[in-house]
C-alpha cells in the first residue's frame, strides 16, 4: 500500500520521498487528507530504435501495391 504524506511533509522530506519511490514504493501527496498526487518510479528508459535491422532480409513484390479484384468488388459492387 503506498505511502501518504501530507503536503509540508513532502516538502520537508522531498528527496527522501523521490528515494523511496525510486525503490519500487509508491507516495501519495494528500491536501487535508485527500490524496491529489502520486510520487512514482519511471521505470527503465526504452533503448534506442534500430533502423535497417531486417535490410535485405526480406522482399516486397513489385505488385505489392496492385489492386486486387476480390477487394475492389468488395468496395466498389460486384457480383453479389
Amino acid at each position: 500500500m503506498p505511502k501518504v504524506v501530507n503536503i509540508y511533509e513532502a516538502k520537508t522530506q522531498f528527496s527522501a520521498l523521490v528515494d523511496q519511490a525510486v525503490g519500487g514504493d509508491d507516495v501519495i501527496i494528500a491536501r487535508n487528507g485527500k490524496p491529489q498526487a502520486r510520487i512514482t518510479s519511471l521505470g527503465p528508459a526504452k533503448g534506442k530504435i534500430k533502423y535497417g535491422l531486417l535490410k535485405g532480409k526480406i522482399t516486397v513484390p513489385d505488385d505489392f501495391d496492385a489492386p486486387s479484384p476480390g477487394i475492389e468488388a468488395l468496395f466498389y459492387g460486384g457480383p453479389k
